[in-house]
């Protein structure tokens, strides 16, 4: 094994378990991408056959992750489907949606000695994936990616799946969250922000719009991703296309509200999440439309009347909930987000504030 493998580290041990370790002449790995949670190699096999073949092998975190097999299964069930789903309509399914690689016994993932978790996709050749839109095209192509994503999964049953992460998007549940920690105060910080306070506790009725009207039967429960940032897409290298959406840890049961607001918080604000001068803050409705129009063109027929009505209200939920959750952080000593200064998280939560008043005044909501 040491012979073949290039590289240091507990990953050397889960290369071996695979298939194409046998074809392999040489094997090298080295970091790939920028996640946040999940540790992530390319894998390139010099193959004894000539050519070489490359994969992307993660470590799960299972911190984060705390079901590994649960999440394993919902990538596996979703993915088959949407590959029958896009071969049936003449697409790439190697290339439209990511593929799981088995290990020689057929499971999803592997352990290291550690018990670390581990898991192999291919690698999507001719594809880039962008950190941030260099143009509202590519924005739109994004929508479009999350919109096909929505079509694609329109029938799948979303009840089935796992909740990777339990009451992600329950909105009713963040500001409980946010009145225990204001309660608690262990940081003795309440004080200092009594403004952002006052605002999320004026905002207490929207936070049960979307959960009611689910409960009511108004909106229904589908697949949803719940990471639709543009570097979860991607895209073609030469038609800079959407190709596919990959990062699918946190696909759920949800709405599709969900997905498109966050995309709409995290894409179509004029500054960054993080930006302490508040004036340089807004909705910008030229990236708001763009992505409003990709999603639905793609989406089609799978949003009914009433999500395409309540799409503003989803992405002024959806800023609101992410401001919430980073006050309650700073209330509670900043212990989930991390932060790089202090009053980072404070900052982070008076950006999302500003930007919900932003999209109260032009959304009309």
């Amino acid at each position: 094994m040491q012979e073949k493998i290039r590289g240091c580290g507990t990953w050397k041990e889960i290369l071996p378990q695979y298939p194409f370790y046998q074809e392999a002449e040489e094997i090298e790995a080295a970091p790939h991408g920028d996640g946040h949670i999940n540790d992530t190699l390319l894998v390139t096999c010099n193959l004894k056959s000539g050519g070489t073949k490359r994969y992307i092998l993660q470590r799960i975190n299972t911190s984060v992750f705390r079901d590994p097999d649960g999440l394993m299964e919902n990538i596996h069930n979703v993915t088959s489907f949407l590959r029958k789903k896009i071969a049936a309509m003449g697409g790439d399914p190697d290339r439209e949606t990511v593929t799981i690689v088995p290990n020689e016994t057929g499971g999803l993932y592997c352990r290291d000695q550690t018990g670390g978790c581990w898991r192999v996709y291919r690698n999507i050749e001719g594809a880039v994936t962008y950190q941030t839109a260099q143009s509202a095209e590519d924005f739109r192509q994004s929508a479009m990616a999350f919109g096909r994503f929505r079509r694609l999964l329109e029938d799948y049953p979303a009840h089935t799946l796992h909740e990777t992460i339990p009451h992600f998007h329950d909105t009713p549940d963040r500001f409980r969250q946010f009145t225990e920690a204001l309660d608690r105060d262990v940081k003795n910080r309440a004080h200092e922000v009594q403004k952002e306070i006052d605002f999320v506790l004026r905002h207490e009725q929207d936070t049960h719009i979307l959960v009611d009207l689910l409960a009511a039967g108004e909106l229904p429960l589908c697949v949803t991703h719940n990471d639709t940032k543009l570097n979860n897409v991607m895209l073609d290298e030469k038609t800079k296309r959407g190709l596919c959406v990959v990062d699918l840890d946190t696909v759920m049961p949800g709405l599709s509200l969900y997905d498109y607001g966050d995309s709409i918080r995290f894409g179509a604000s004029t500054a960054e999440e993080d930006e302490r001068d508040l004036s340089k803050v807004e909705l910008d409705l030229d990236l708001y439309n763009a992505y409003t129009e990709g999603y639905l063109e793609a989406a089609g027929d799978s949003m009914t009347a009433k999500e395409i009505e309540m799409m503003p209200m989803g992405a002024k939920i959806m800023t609101l909930e992410c401001g919430m959750r980073f006050l309650t952080d700073y209330l509670s000593g900043d212990t989930y987000f991390k932060i790089h200064r202090e009053g980072h998280n404070l900052d982070r939560a008076r950006t999302q504030f500003k930007l919900v008043e932003d999209m109260e005044r032009k959304l009309n909501v």
